[in-house]
């Protein structure tokens, strides 16, 4: 079952990232983005409960802090990787991006919530695991090696 919370998480990053371009450039060329915010929404929100679920039932994430302890899992790269910086990253990108749908949606400024879906696109470009990266990499779609 793991594997298959992995690739589906996995596939739904790119979901993620295309729905936060498609909202960014809607934003810049100040066109309605209310329709693309919602789908951004909705897919970092389904992201989220899928790797939450995987952090604290994996075996990885919040594993590694249970078993090597904070203080040692800090001074693993991979360890370190998995229970602290992807997912606090992750979970910051997901407020800012809750934070600039709700601004946007109750008519704030596009500028604002722009702004929020830049950082949070620099923060989950930053934390996703790439293929390139060396000891974190995951493949580039679910099941690709």
């Amino acid at each position: 079952m793991t594997t298959g919370l992995v690739h589906l998480h996995n596939l739904l990053r790119w979901v993620v990232l295309i729905a936060l371009f498609w909202a960014i450039i809607k934003l810049f060329l100040q066109q309605d983005a209310l329709k693309a915010s919602k789908v951004l929404l909705i897919s970092a929100h389904t992201t989220l409960v899928l790797g939450l679920y995987q952090y604290f039932f994996g075996p990885i994430g919040f594993y590694f802090i249970k078993t090597m302890g904070m203080a040692e899992a800090m001074k693993d790269k991979l360890a370190r990787f998995w229970a602290v910086e992807h997912i606090g990253s992750m979970l910051l990108a997901i407020v800012l991006i809750t934070i600039g749908h709700v601004k946007y949606k109750k008519g704030g400024s596009p500028k604002t919530t722009l702004l929020l879906y830049i950082l949070a696109l620099l923060l989950i470009v930053a934390a996703i695991p790439w293929p390139f990266r060396e000891g974190i990499a995951r493949p580039w779609y679910p099941g690709g090696h």
